[in-house]
């Protein structure tokens, strides 16, 4: 079986398991996953979606976030941790979109990397679940299961088993995939103990096979 095939067949059965794939962060504009993406950065999805309720009651538009100090951001975006840097990149990303794009949020990938604190997964992410776009989002989850499942092999940077995704998976899938690869993740193909005997992948998984 080439990566391909089990590619295509990881994919229908996800789909099959998790009908509905859609991401874990809270957000109605565009502007607001780009905040959200960078608060989760080493802090869950659940504790980013309380914290925004508190930063959008403040500051409800890119225009207020750039008009605000970092140090006021940092106030309320603490409890994600890592705050002062969190806090300094939302404000540079808003104030460039701001100043370059009127507040709108781009729809071209390079453009999306050129904005402060954007990296590939966050541009892909934006790409995918705001664009509609052909989209990889290659997170712990991502990387953790693409290397078990034997779609990867031994690629731990991001960007690399990106590559080496796009080349088994359907552009047009991939977000998809991306997100139910995290719904799997958190439910049966944990870090430290996947539960490999209530997996519906156990036939075709390399790790459950070895």
């Amino acid at each position: 079986m080439t990566k391909k095939q089990r590619a295509a067949e990881i994919i229908a059965l996800l789909e099959q398991e998790y009908p509905l794939a859609e991401c874990s962060l809270d957000y109605d504009e565009a502007w607001k996953l780009l905040v959200s993406v960078r608060l989760a950065a080493q802090c869950t999805d659940a504790r980013v979606n309380v914290v925004v309720q508190d930063l959008y009651s403040v500051y409800p538009t890119p225009q207020a976030l750039a008009a605000a100090t970092p140090e006021e951001i940092e106030e309320i975006v603490k409890p994600c941790g890592l705050g002062r840097s969190k806090a300094r990149d939302i404000h540079k990303c808003m104030t460039v979109l701001v100043e370059k794009y009127d507040g709108r949020v781009p729809d071209d990938f390079d453009e999306l990397l050129k904005l402060p604190g954007v990296g590939r997964k966050s541009a892909n992410l934006i790409m995918g679940d705001v664009f509609g776009k052909p989209a990889i989002v290659t997170d712990t989850h991502c990387i953790r299961l693409t290397n078990r499942m034997g779609l990867v092999d031994g690629i731990k940077d991001p960007k690399k088993v990106e590559m080496a995704l796009w080349k088994i998976i359907p552009g047009e899938q991939g977000s998809d995939f991306c997100h139910r690869l995290v719904y799997h993740g958190r439910e049966v193909c944990t870090a430290r103990k996947p539960k490999c005997e209530a997996c519906c992948l156990n036939h075709i998984c390399v790790k459950a096979l070895d």
